[in-house]
C-alpha cells in the first residue's frame, strides 16, 4: 500500500513512538508536519482493501524498478495498457509518480561532431519523409562513440528500419572505421537478402567512399545523404543513440569493453522486442516486424 507524501511521516512517527516514547509534538516538529495533521490522519479508519490506487502504484513501481528508472509517464502509463491491458490516463500515473516521487532519467544533449571531406556525396532523396509503408523500405545509420575505463574509446554502428523502428543490425568496435560499417551493412543485408531500401546516412567519411557507393549499388541500394550540418535530416536515427544513451549508457560505469558489450547487446533485445510502441499499437519493433513481413 502506498501513502502520501505527508502519510509517509505520520506512518514514521507512529512506528516511532511504538518503540520509543518521544512526544508527538517534538517528533512532528521534527519531520516539519502539523501535529493536528497527525491526529487527524491518526483518527481515520485504517483501509483494509487496496483501492484501484494502491494497485496502479504497485504497478508503477514494479515498471519503474524494472526498466531501472528509464521509463517515464508515458511509457508506464504505456505499459500498464500493453502488459495489464488496464487503461488508465496519462494525468493518473503522472499524479501517482509524483506523489511517490518517481522521475524518469533526464536526456543528456549530445555532442556535435566535425565531419571529414567526402569523396562520393548523394542528396538527400529522404528528405525528413520518416514514414514507411513496410519494412526494408527505407533505413537509416549512423555511428556514435562510447567510453568505458580509463578514457578508452568503442563506436557503435546501427541500421534502423523505418518501418517498423526496429534495429536491423549492429556492430561494436574499437574503431570508427570503415570495417565498421561495412560489417553493419553486410550484416543487415545478409538478414535481408531480398532488401533494396533506400539508404540513409550523414556525410561521415565511410559512408562517402567509393568502396561503400559500391556496395550500395552491388545490392540495389539507393544512397541518400543528410545535408551538411542538418542532424535533424536523420532525426530517428539521431533519436535512437539519444534513446539508448539515456535508458543504458548514462546509467552506469563500464570498466572494460566487455562490459560496455554485454549492455549494448542487452538493450538492443530490449529495445527490438520488449520496448513496446505507441504508434505500432503497443507492438514491439520486432513484432510489428514479423507481422509486417508475414502479412
Amino acid at each position: 500500500m502506498y501513502y502520501k507524501k505527508e502519510e509517509v511521516e505520520y506512518v514514521a512517527i507512529n512506528e516511532t513512538k511504538k518503540e520509543k516514547d518521544y512526544p508527538i509534538t517534538v517528533m512532528c516538529e521534527i519531520l516539519n508536519v502539523s501535529t493536528s495533521g497527525y491526529y487527524k490522519w491518526l483518527s481515520k479508519p485504517e483501509k483494509t482493501e487496496p483501492t484501484e490506487e494502491d494497485w496502479v502504484s504497485e504497478k508503477i513501481l514494479e515498471y519503474y524498478t524494472k526498466f531501472k528508472g528509464i521509463y517515464g509517464v508515458r511509457r508506464i502509463t504505456q505499459e500498464i495498457e500493453v502488459v495489464d491491458k488496464r487503461h488508465y490516463d496519462v494525468k493518473t500515473v503522472r499524479r501517482l509518480m509524483r506523489r511517490m516521487g518517481l522521475q524518469s532519467v533526464i536526456r543528456r544533449k549530445r555532442k556535435n561532431y566535425i565531419a571529414s571531406k567526402p569523396e562520393v556525396i548523394a542528396e538527400n532523396i529522404l528528405a525528413r519523409d520518416f514514414k514507411a509503408e513496410k519494412p526494408n523500405q527505407k533505413w537509416l545509420t549512423d555511428v556514435t562513440e562510447f567510453k568505458y575505463g580509463d578514457g578508452n574509446k568503442a563506436y557503435l554502428s546501427a541500421i534502423l528500419d523505418l518501418g517498423d523502428n526496429s534495429i536491423v543490425s549492429y556492430v561494436l568496435g574499437h574503431s570508427n572505421n570503415n570495417s565498421l560499417v561495412f560489417r553493419t551493412f553486410n550484416l543487415a543485408i545478409g538478414e535481408n537478402p531480398d532488401a533494396k531500401p533506400l539508404f540513409h546516412s550523414d556525410r561521415g567519411y565511410q559512408y562517402t567512399s567509393h568502396t561503400f557507393r559500391k556496395m550500395l549499388n552491388d545490392t540495389g541500394c539507393t544512397q541518400s545523404m543528410s545535408r551538411v550540418g542538418r542532424c535533424i535530416d536523420n532525426g530517428p536515427m539521431e533519436g535512437f543513440w539519444g534513446t539508448l544513451k539515456c535508458e543504458m549508457y548514462y546509467l552506469s560505469k563500464f570498466d572494460t569493453y566487455e562490459e560496455l558489450e554485454l549492455a549494448v547487446e542487452e538493450y538492443i533485445y530490449f529495445y527490438n522486442n520488449l520496448r513496446y510502441q505507441k504508434k505500432f499499437k503497443g507492438l514491439a519493433p520486432l513484432q510489428m516486424r514479423n507481422q509486417a513481413l508475414a502479412a
